[in-house]
């Protein structure tokens, strides 16, 4: 989400241009980063969500990625967004009446819920025709890239905060070696390529009062690693604080809820190798790993990527992300045999 002011002319030409020409209210909507996002409300009683896409992605290979998931999800009968018009750096879809999200996790069963629902979708996506999503994001869950990035913005420090992030940069060395599993097993063949959501939070996941289930914000949908998808599943719905937790001691991985995730997922995501399924429990370190690296090299560019809601924001980001990656690594074992149950 950027911090661009639109009027409400603005807003109202963007939707006649999609024929949508009467609208009673336009505001803001959601708690996403990236995207500015409004919800539509008009005379017809027709709502909508229109939303403009950032500048950071590629925006032709976004439209036509979320144009191809859409359709193809559709044509297997799977419940997905409905897009009523698409011209960059606009889109609008239809709201998605009498479903709800919660952008916390509550209770184990919601954990489970959320990890079936994203292995749904990727099993609906396993079929989809040639040729290969492109990378809306090139590396975006590269974590040897990330760590590339990293030492790139340490090396410049334009903000002049490396110095005060020594300990967080002493973190990453120690865990280097280690975050490069994934990366190499992928390229070697020992690990395959999938159509992956990127981006598995449970408030990705709209639910319906009769047990329905829609997987939302599409734009990571590309190329990637059911691993990856799993691993930020359990960095979300495991955490027993929010993203920006400034007391730290109120941050960790619950086992009770990495276990229903587990669950969920493996009764569902049957086309998961051995391979994969002995680093599902890796994964979810790794994951957490990377995001709070992603916190700390934007909070050393001067926070050009995330929005910010004070000045230490990205850094109190990462802290909770690295907090985390020290409770999945005490409990690595327990959550290893849990992995062995349901595999």
């Amino acid at each position: 989400m950027s911090n661009r002011v639109y009027s409400q002319e603005e807003l109202q030409s963007v939707l006649a241009s999609f024929g949508i020409t009467d609208p009673t209210d336009i505001s803001r909507y959601g708690s996403g980063h990236i995207n500015d996002t409004f919800k539509v409300e008009t005379k017809a009683g027709v709502r909508y969500i229109l939303q403009r896409v950032t500048d950071a992605f590629d925006k032709d290979v976004l439209k036509s990625n979320i144009l191809r998931v859409t359709e193809h999800l559709k044509s297997k009968g799977v419940k997905t967004l409905e897009v009523v018009g698409y011209e960059n750096p606009w889109r609008v879809y239809k709201f998605l009446e009498g479903y709800t999200s919660v952008d916390v996790i509550t209770d184990a069963s919601q954990a489970e819920l959320a990890a079936s629902a994203f292995a749904a979708f990727q099993n609906a996506l396993a079929d989809l025709p040639a040729p290969q999503l492109l990378p809306v994001i090139p590396k975006f869950h590269d974590t040897v890239d990330r760590i590339r990035l990293l030492d790139e913005a340490a090396a410049k420090d334009v903000k002049g905060r490396k110095a005060s992030v020594a300990k967080e940069l002493a973190f990453v060395d120690a865990r280097r070696e280690e975050s490069a599993t994934i990366v190499k097993m992928m390229e070697s063949g020992e690990i395959p390529v999938r159509t992956t959501h990127n981006d598995t939070k449970i408030n990705n996941v709209m639910l319906a009062s009769d047990g329905t289930n829609v997987v939302i914000d599409l734009d990571t949908t590309m190329p990637g690693s059911a691993l990856y998808d799993f691993g930020d599943m359990v960095r979300t719905s495991s955490a027993a604080a929010a993203e920006d937790e400034k007391d730290l001691s109120k941050v960790y991985s619950k086992k009770e809820y990495f276990e229903a995730l587990v669950k969920g997922y493996l009764a569902n995501a049957k086309f998961l190798t051995e391979n994969e399924k002995k680093l599902l429990a890796f994964s979810g370190r790794l994951i957490t790993l990377t995001i709070g690296i992603r916190f700390l090299t934007d909070y050393l560019n001067g926070d050009t990527y995330f929005h910010t809601a004070y000045p230490e924001h990205n850094l109190d980001r990462c802290h909770t992300q690295f907090k985390m990656v020290e409770s999945m690594e005490a409990q690595a074992a327990e959550y290893e045999e849990i992995v062995k149950k349901y595999s």
